[in-house]
């Protein structure tokens, strides 16, 4: 019996001995792993005890928690500096548009040939065929600066079409034939046009009757010449009013009052030239040009000198496109009236077609003269056009009154015959004047 109690108690017992040695073991190997765990990943131990330690680990998570506030405040500096940068090639972009915009504006308007002219403006090219060589005509427009006239800027940016304008000057002295002039361009329905006041009255007068004015600043020395000053006077001053309008990147027609307009003279302009211009010539030879033989007996064999020839450009009726060389023609002719007593239209073709020689610099514009029955001259008309039956039948696209001291007369007769039809209205006038 007492055999049968022990047998229990000493299996018990070494249960219990078996459960305590394997506590131990899975605590020991429990240990060991933790232990394995903590070498692998503090080996230098799990206490910064060492000064000198550095882990790579924790030392970058601080810094970068430290930094951050720094970083923020340099990289939103950065930002701000990329910001403007990028602005500043924005605004530099834009204006490259623009000026790339208005050249082929200008490539557009012109003929074929301009066009082709300003596309290759700049660019080197070798000689082709025999025959098929041109040169360059059509200069660039120059690059508008508003900073010369901001008032003129902003009438010229509602009145202008195309960066193209007619322009007059006047006074109280040529009011009725002023009248007779924007009458006229209403009349064809020419949009593009203003005139230049000179002084209050004409200033008054033009916006009474719904015309496009600008008046200008006050100048000493100029604007008393534009107040009391003749057609010659007024004449010479508009040659320095003009540059503005040219700077301000405008191409310009300027026009005298005293002609009258019966076709919108935009239609019929060929913009590859830096100067067009109306011409004082009556026929082929004396308008486009001609060889004149100078005969002189005494020479023998070389008696006979040949010499070119042409009339004058008329200084009263010319477009000028918005170039250097145009700005340059307007600063000489400017300069030497000031200087010199002189005509104004004299001084303009000087200026325009004397070459370059020792002691003097040429201009280097190009030019074109208008086809003289388009825009016509007095002499044309009532020397020859009003007794040919053809030529009658042509409508000019404007009449300069130039040729006669009675303009306003004449003037008005232009009308009535081209505009009212009267066809006796240029009879009653002689082919000349007076005297």
């Amino acid at each position: 019996m007492s055999g049968r109690r022990e047998l229990p108690l000493m299996r018990h017992s070494t249960s219990a001995h078996s459960l305590r040695n394997s506590r131990i073991t899975i605590a020991i190997a429990v240990g060991i792993f933790l232990g394995c765990v903590f070498a692998f990943f503090f080996p230098h131990g799990f206490f910064l005890s060492n000064p000198n330690f550095h882990s790579p680990h924790l030392s970058n998570s601080i810094a970068q928690v430290v930094s951050t506030p720094c970083e923020s405040s340099e990289r939103l500096n950065m930002l701000k500096a990329d910001f403007a940068a990028a602005s500043k090639r924005n605004v530099d972009l834009k204006k490259q548009v623009k000026e790339l915009t208005e050249k082929l504006r200008w490539a557009k308007q012109g003929k074929d040939q301009a066009e082709e002219q300003v596309v290759v403006l700049g660019e080197q090219h070798k000689a082709g065929p025999f025959g098929t060589v041109k040169s360059l005509r059509t200069n660039p427009t120059i690059i508008p600066d508003e900073s010369v006239n901001p008032r003129l800027a902003k009438t010229l940016e509602k009145v202008a079409v195309q960066r193209e304008i007619i322009v007059g000057l006047a006074n109280s002295n040529v009011k009725e034939m002023l009248e007779v002039w924007f009458n006229s361009i209403k009349k064809v329905g020419i949009p593009n046009y203003l005139v230049v006041a000179l002084d209050d009255e004409i200033a008054n007068f033009c916006e009474s009757n719904d015309v496009p004015v600008y008046k200008r600043d006050p100048d000493e020395g100029i604007d008393s010449v534009g107040k009391t000053g003749g057609n010659h006077a007024v004449s010479a001053l508009k040659f320095r009013i003009l540059r503005e309008f040219l700077q301000l990147g405008y191409s310009v027609l300027l026009s005298d009052v005293d002609i009258v307009y019966l076709q919108n003279p935009f239609d019929y302009l060929y913009r590859d030239s830096d100067v067009e211009s109306m011409t004082d010539g009556h026929n082929n030879l004396t308008a486009y040009g001609y060889d004149d033989v100078f005969d002189e007996p005494p020479m023998g064999w070389a008696r006979y000198a040949h010499t070119m020839r042409i009339w004058v450009y008329n200084s009263g009726f010319f477009y000028l496109r918005a170039t250097i060389p145009s700005i340059e023609l307007l600063d000489r002719v400017a300069n030497r009236l000031s200087r010199e007593k002189a005509w104004d239209q004299a001084v303009f073709n000087e200026e325009l077609f004397f070459p370059s020689h020792p002691g003097y610099d040429g201009l280097h514009a190009s030019r074109r003269t208008m086809d003289f029955y388009l825009f016509m001259n007095s002499k044309v008309l009532f020397k020859t056009v009003r007794k040919d039956a053809n030529l009658i039948k042509l409508k000019p696209v404007i009449v300069h009154v130039n040729y006669h001291p009675d303009k306003l007369p004449r003037m008005k007769a232009i009308v009535e015959f081209y505009v009212n039809g009267k066809q006796d209205a240029l009879k009653p006038f002689p082919d000349g004047s007076d005297w």
